[in-house]
């Protein structure tokens, strides 16, 4: 049977903007590459990726009363996504990012919350009726909402996977109920703890500091390139990547953690989630878009197969 995984979190409409370079304070740059509206939201991403890596996900998130929130809706229903608990708010309007992606694939984004900000605890209760079997959320909602999600997971008895972005350092982890992973990339980790990620010292260090200040099972840093390192309180780990061409890293992270916590739900092994969630990441980074470049669960099993035979 399927793992169900209900994902309370974000969802936006992207507007996309390739470029050769993002332009300087005051700069006026002309630029002959390509934009683009692509579905998008660190929620919406990785609602789509647990429902493409063949996992059940019900998704509750909040979008606006107009053309972006009905075009989104319908993008998630033909994903495979449950849209029981999406719901249109009549107040404020769908969620944008805008993100400039260079050519070396590394991005800028920029984020209007829109309707996420009105994600509460009612919509959170109602979702919590499809019985999932374990919670994902990250901080790109309320973090009044996010604390009511992981209390309503707690009374379920079901584990709770937390992607750390955008950082918050305002939230207080200590008074989180225990978690099964938490998962921040570079920054996020730099931004909780002072540490930047740099090398295995400071990685572990990091991932110290984090295990200190909450309780969690498992920290697991994102390192983009340099693939994750895993720190269970005691062992630590560097799941090492898998080589390839960076094309736009968006949606990667968000796409990675969902990966990561739908494969742990399935095999139970950190160091197999770990490795499946960089073969996600690996796929993702390696074409352009937000949600368009989440693979699906034959793709990953290929990907994987293809390079145990390197």
């Amino acid at each position: 049977m399927k793992k169900r995984i209900l994902v309370v979190s974000s969802a936006n409409l992207d507007f996309v903007l390739n470029m050769k370079r993002v332009p300087g304070a005051g700069e006026t740059v002309i630029d002959m590459g390509s934009y683009d509206h692509v579905p998008g939201g660190k929620g919406a991403n990785a609602a789509v990726a647990v429902s493409r890596l063949d996992g059940d996900c019900v998704f509750c998130t909040r979008l606006g009363n107009d053309a972006n929130g009905k075009m989104l809706k319908q993008f998630y229903s033909e994903c495979g996504i449950d849209t029981r608990f999406v719901i249109t708010d009549k107040t404020a309007s769908t969620g944008l990012a805008a993100i400039m992606v260079e050519s070396n694939g590394m991005n800028r984004i920029v984020v209007y919350p829109g309707a996420n900000m009105n994600l509460c605890d009612d919509d959170v209760e109602e979702a919590f009726m499809c019985y999932p079997d374990a919670l994902f959320v990250n901080f790109e909602i309320p973090s009044e909402t996010v604390f009511t999600a992981c209390e309503y997971a707690k009374k379920q008895e079901i584990p709770i996977f937390i992607d750390a972005g955008p950082a918050d350092k305002s939230i207080r982890l200590d008074l989180l109920p225990p978690i099964e992973i938490f998962s921040p990339n570079e920054s996020e980790t730099y931004a909780f703890t002072g540490i930047e990620p740099t090398s295995m010292e400071n990685c572990l260090r990091a991932a110290s500091a984090l295990y200190k200040k909450m309780n969690v099972k498992y920290i697991v840093i994102k390192l983009g390139e340099r693939g994750c390192f895993i720190y269970d309180g005691i062992h630590y780990h560097l799941c090492a990547p898998f080589e390839t061409v960076a094309v736009d890293s968006t949606a990667a992270g968000d796409a990675f953690t969902a990966a990561l916590a739908l494969e742990y739900l399935r095999c139970g092994d950190i160091l197999s989630a770990c490795s499946y969630a960089n073969a996600v990441g690996s796929i993702v980074v390696s074409m352009p878009g937000a949600s368009s470049s989440i693979p699906t669960e034959e793709k990953v099993r290929k990907f994987l197969k293809s390079q145990d035979s390197i």
